[in-house]
């Protein structure tokens, strides 16, 4: 852990340094003030001495106001620097998350990511900017205070310092509780954020089953169970906190107690005794300012093992070293006996292999489950197979760029993404420097034009969240009015039509026709009219091929493809 920490560090050193001098200076300058008591008390007070007095005050007046300049100056650069460092690893989180497959996402719950993200980092991000600069200085004033203490008068030190080994114990005791305590916290928390998630995308599904009152139960039992682990964590956090303090506030009373003792036998000044005090009074405040800090950064250590489980978690899709940009591209996508299993070990695709040559529209058919959805994934290279090859232009994708492959093939998902933003935002977001003329042809060849020139405002109209201001069906058109933007040598469509009409449907397919004229499509369906528009089409059953070639001969002659459908072979077909 502390390697990858530091790697966030490096960037900054000389900047940290510089926080660290100016720190270092601040304290010095701190610890001054303290041992002016000693003359102040012997020379200026006892001695009646009045320009003693007077240098005295200047001294304590200057240290002061060069100490509060000092500290304020590297507080507020260390802030910066601070602030920075963990913007990076937010920033390397995410970029982390983008390049993650979806197999990932599909075994982790969005609520914990979104924790992590956010709540973890923040985390590490409010300790790092209160309690890590005012580590260092609490250190380094608890240390200079000690060699003072030890150079006045050793034996008045060990004396004032003896419990500090039990201190320690029980500092060292409660933290490993501790950890334990604000791991379980955060998953708590954590949980809480899924449901939230959760049931507020499924608020349709739980009003129409009257489950409203049985989710705030559920949302109730889970707030409790927050409580009861922020309860066990607070009472651990206190005993971290106050007990070692109060061990050391009894060594104190005993030292005052023997010191007093001393300066009455004349063995002790009155002075030595008052910097001594105030030295000791001094360590007191550092002392108990790290044992709470200790529980601080024990928080962000449980918060940065959250972060690093995100951040270990094994990328399917890397880029070779030696990868090449896609120059001239034709469109051609085969798959070669390619296979892929799940987490679960059980394949998702088996020795599956088939053309998709340019200009054909290809419609890959199944039941659920079958493997359609993967294919998709594996030809945008979001997946990589476990064995076999997909190629593109008779090139394996994996010896190409990422960025050129998934700029020239394009997937428009089942479930479209569209943002909270204006209809020419979502349209445009694949190629923002394209002109408004470019997104209305675009529309256009998605049949989702006209919607949009009805709406009051247009092309501006804010979709909503995840596009929820708008029908399903749109979405959809919306979505490949995007991918049309893209201009894209293969287009991956899984299941576009399946929230459209029968006269939406046919603009789309007649629409696509257009756009994608020489180019290649993948049609994931399973409506019988895409499929029979289709030049190819490729039926799966049981993660395997079970038959290709045209609609019109797979209708004759495929038992699968006519169970699929429910054609009657011998009838024929019509239309």
């Amino acid at each position: 852990m502390n390697r990858q920490v530091f790697r966030y560090l490096v960037p900054y050193k000389r900047r940290l340094i510089l926080v660290l001098a100016i720190s270092l200076i601040s304290t010095a300058t701190t610890l001054v003030i303290p041992y002016l008591s000693k003359d102040l008390i012997d020379h200026a007070l006892i001695g009646r001495d009045l320009e003693a007095l007077r240098r005295m005050v200047y001294w304590f007046i200057g240290l002061g106001i060069l100490g509060f300049i000092l500290n304020v100056t590297s507080g507020l650069r260390y802030t910066r620097v601070s602030a920075e460092i963990l913007f990076d690893m937010r920033l390397s989180l995410y970029a982390h998350l983008q390049r993650l497959s979806p197999r990932f996402y599909a075994r982790t719950r969005l609520g914990d990511i979104v924790s992590r993200l956010n709540n973890d980092i923040s985390e590490i991000q409010r300790v790092a900017a209160e309690a890590a600069l005012a580590w260092v200085g609490n250190v380094l004033f608890l240390i200079g205070s000690l060699v003072m203490m030890v150079w006045l008068d050793w034996r008045l030190a060990l004396i004032a310092l003896a419990p500090l080994p039990i201190s320690l114990i029980a500092l060292a005791y409660y933290r490993r509780r501790l950890e334990s305590r604000i791991a379980d916290l955060r998953q708590r928390s954590a949980d809480i954020g899924s449901f939230l998630i959760e049931t507020l995308q499924a608020t349709s599904l739980v009003v129409a089953s009257n489950a409203q009152q049985r989710e705030q139960d559920r949302f109730r039992g889970l707030n409790g169970a927050f409580i009861e682990s922020l309860m066990r964590m607070q009472r651990v956090t206190y005993f971290a906190g106050g007990l070692p303090g109060t061990v050391l506030s009894i060594g104190s009373a005993i030292a005052f107690f023997y010191g007093g003792l001393r300066v009455i036998e004349g063995t002790l000044t009155l002075g030595t005794m008052g910097a001594f005090l105030a030295y000791q009074m001094r360590v007191f405040a550092p002392a108990q300012a790290l044992m709470g800090l200790w529980a601080s950064l024990a928080t962000a250590k449980v918060s940065w093992t959250r972060v690093l489980e995100i951040l270990d978690a094994k990328i399917d899709v890397v880029q070779a070293a030696a990868a090449k940009a896609i120059e001239n591209p034709q469109g051609e996508i085969q798959f070669e006996a390619v296979s892929l299993g799940t987490d679960r070990q059980s394949r998702v695709l088996d020795e599956v292999s088939f053309t998709a040559r340019p200009g054909q529209i290809v419609a890959l058919v199944g039941g659920s489950g079958v493997g359609k959805s993967t294919i998709a994934y594996l030809a945008a290279r979001l997946l990589d197979p476990d064995t076999g090859v997909v190629r593109f232009d008779g090139q394996d994708v994996r010896a190409l760029t990422l960025e050129s492959v998934r700029r020239h093939v394009v997937l428009v998902e089942q479930e479209p993404t569209l943002l909270h933003a204006t209809v020419e935002e979502n349209i445009r977001y694949v190629r923002p420097s394209a002109t408004a003329d470019d997104v209305r042809k675009a529309a256009q060849a998605a049949g989702i034009s006209q919607f949009i020139d009805a709406l009051p405002q247009g092309y501006a109209t804010i979709v909503g969240e995840r596009g929820l201001a708008v029908s399903a069906g749109e979405r959809q058109r919306i979505a490949l009015a995007r991918a049309f933007l893209a201009d894209p040598a293969v287009l991956v469509m899984d299941e576009p039509t399946a929230a459209l009409d029968a006269i939406a449907q046919r603009q789309i397919i007649e629409g696509s026709r257009v756009v994608m004229r020489g180019r290649t499509t993948l049609l994931i369906t399973h409506r019988r009219e895409v499929a029979m528009a289709a030049d190819h089409v490729v039926v799966l059953d049981g993660a395997r091929v079970v038959g290709q070639g045209s609609p019109r001969e797979l209708a004759a002659r495929s038992a699968a493809f006519a169970r699929l459908f429910e054609i009657d072979r011998a009838a024929g077909v019509t239309g």
